[in-house]
């Protein structure tokens, strides 16, 4: 695990004892610190008696603590623990924090931190993979893959690439990174933010305002006149011209057989200005893009059956995550529905003339049949094995089943993986 002496002798409290509570109750107790734990589940907390105090931090006095460490889930514009906090000069910080905090005791590296509406997770694990492969030692964290206080230290030379929500984000306050990048900034989340996109977008752009002189930044040309967020001295990179000034091709992109689709493009494009940023030579890139896989959910082809293709973006959760999938594809029976996140089709609605049929789920369904159906059939499901059927019976070869829901999951399924772990699994069945 990473630890730190800076947390030697310091109390904090940490609020939820999820995954990467847990990680950083570990990491903060193995470096000396003195701590504070609570979670209202009664088996999360039974670890630690004996340990560290366990009590409810909203009934602490919390004078003299360095931080309070919650999860990202946590909602500090409504949860009570942000006011309590505040009266008493105490920060409410995340495990980010701590592992920026731990970063001056750790073999010298550098510091990959993504941000963006849509593309995070994808950009992320792109950029791990292809510094493996370039064998440059390497970890992901953040919004993805193990906790980072979990994870062993890196050897000298290594970079850590994080994937970073807003919310993560929210809760840091010194994280310099090497390389930041915004990928994009779309409404999404604005519960989170009292509806104000203005709100969200400030929070996204801080990971770029918390760099020093001399490190790189990427952004959309668009994003960065408006957010204006990029700290003095640091060396900006257009997102738009990465591909031009790198001597990529677009059409290089038929070679990336996991990277289909303009979004791919334009995620592809920031991996390959933060490697060659970091040192990695266009052999290298090149061969990184051509292996990568792919993550689950994410425009996975689940299986070909009698000429007809399945592919699972469960991940799509809003319109714009959707709308660069149903561009990638032809011919497409788009399963649609869910727990919706805004009103309309959004940027969908460019993208209708890719779709043949659709078919709508969840609670959102028959608002999006009632938009789709002047366009293109629709069947009303209801439910995704509803869904699979009839999309499975209506397609010929050469068609698109496309699950990318363009909504949250949470009307139906725990969350996304769920969603798309049922829609692989009743693909299976259809073999």
């Amino acid at each position: 695990m990473i630890t730190s002496p800076a947390w030697k002798d310091k109390k904090y409290a940490v609020l939820g004892l999820a995954r990467s509570g847990r990680a950083t109750v570990e990491a903060l107790l193995a470096s000396g610190a003195d701590v504070l734990v609570w979670d209202d589940r009664a088996e999360a907390r039974e670890p630690f008696v004996g340990r560290c105090a366990v009590a409810d931090a909203l009934d602490a006095d919390l004078s003299g603590y360095a931080g309070v460490v919650v999860s990202p889930g946590v909602p500090l514009n409504t949860h009570p623990i942000k006011p309590h906090a505040d009266r008493l000069g105490v920060p409410v910080i995340g495990d980010i924090e701590l592992f920026a905090q731990a970063r001056g005791g750790l073999p010298p590296h550098k510091v990959v931190g993504i941000t963006g509406t849509n593309g995070k997770s994808t950009t992320t694990a792109l950029v791990h993979h292809i510094l493996q492969t370039a064998g440059v030692p390497t970890t992901m964290g953040g919004n993805i893959g193990l906790p980072i206080l979990e994870q062993e230290p890196l050897p000298e030379g290594g970079v850590y690439v994080l994937e970073l929500s807003s919310y993560q984000i929210d809760l840091t306050y010194s994280l310099d990174c090497d390389v930041a990048v915004l990928l994009n900034i779309t409404p999404d989340h604005l519960d989170r933010y009292d509806g104000d996109f203005a709100k969200y977008a400030a929070s996204k752009s801080r990971l770029l305002a918390m760099q020093t002189r001399g490190h790189n930044s990427i952004a959309r040309f668009t994003d960065a006149r408006a957010l204006g967020q990029f700290a003095e001295g640091t060396i900006a990179s257009i997102l738009e011209d990465v591909l031009e000034n790198r001597g990529v091709e677009p059409d290089e992109q038929a070679h990336w057989p996991s990277l289909q689709g303009p979004h791919n493009l334009e995620n592809a494009a920031a991996a390959i200005e933060v490697c060659d940023i970091l040192g990695l030579s266009g052999r290298q890139i090149r061969a990184g893009l051509e292996s990568y896989s792919g993550l689950p959910h994410r425009m996975e082809r689940v299986a070909e059956i009698s000429g007809v293709a399945y592919i699972n973006d469960s991940k799509g959760t809003n319109t714009a995550a959707s709308a660069p999938a149903l561009a990638a594809f032809d011919k497409i029976h788009w399963i649609v529905g869910g727990l919706a996140k805004e009103p309309g089709l959004g940027k969908c609605e460019a993208e209708m003339g890719q779709v043949k049929a659709a078919y709508t789920i969840g609670k959102a369904g028959p608002d999006f049949a009632a938009l789709i159906e002047p366009i293109v059939p629709v069947e009303r499901c209801e439910t995704l094995d509803r869904a699979v059927a009839k999309a499975a019976e209506n397609a010929v070869p050469g068609d698109t089943v496309l699950l990318s829901p363009a909504c949250a999951s949470f009307d139906q399924y725990r969350d996304f993986e769920a969603r798309g772990e049922h829609f692989r699994t009743l693909v299976e069945g259809l073999k």
